[in-house]
């Protein structure tokens, strides 16, 4: 067994969890990769694209559920694995959403935030780039940014309210 199959191993991915003896689920987890690989070297091209696709769907989806710390700076790791599905240079995104590469660059390396046409573009570009998927909401980038946005400053308040609180007043007329 390789090093790349104990690693896949050790997720436990697809593998049934009601195996008596580890060896019958090594096994079988074994047959499953193989296979997993065999169906994989018969894709053709646009097939291998549509399945990075659905993953990556599947993991914005979940990304949306989530309500915990680990939140930061997902909305750029999604726009990342999105641009490297269909580009070996970033600047070819840019070119096809007709922006700057310095300004893709700058928010991929969060020295920028994104803004609402930026945003758009993306949704428009993932419109077209997700037609074969079903249930795809391109729609899904701005909720996963501001998703982001606001689970992080909710979960920042120990941070930022007390300077706040110091500011803010309630004055009660009557």
């Amino acid at each position: 067994m390789n090093k790349e199959s104990k690693i896949i191993l050790e997720g436990d991915f697809g593998i049934d969890s009601r195996y008596k003896s580890k060896i019958d689920k090594d096994q079988d987890s074994i047959s499953l990769l193989e296979s997993r690989l065999a169906r994989l070297k018969n894709m053709n091209a646009a097939q291998i694209i549509d399945a990075k696709l659905i993953q990556l769907k599947l993991q914005m989806e979940e990304f949306m559920t989530v309500q915990n710390n680990e939140l930061h700076q997902k909305f750029v790791l999604f726009l990342k694995s999105y641009i490297d599905i269909f580009y070996v240079k970033q600047n070819d995104f840019a070119e096809d959403i007709n922006i700057q590469p310095n300004l893709l660059s700058k928010i991929l390396n969060h020295h920028r935030e994104p803004n609402d046409e930026f945003i758009q573009k993306v949704m428009v570009h993932s419109e077209k780039a997700f037609k074969n998927i079903n249930n795809y909401s391109s729609t899904i980038w701005y909720y996963l940014y501001y998703h982001e946005r606001i689970h992080n400053s909710i979960s920042k308040q120990n941070e930022w309210r007390p300077e706040i609180e110091k500011q803010v007043k309630l004055t009660i007329i009557g």
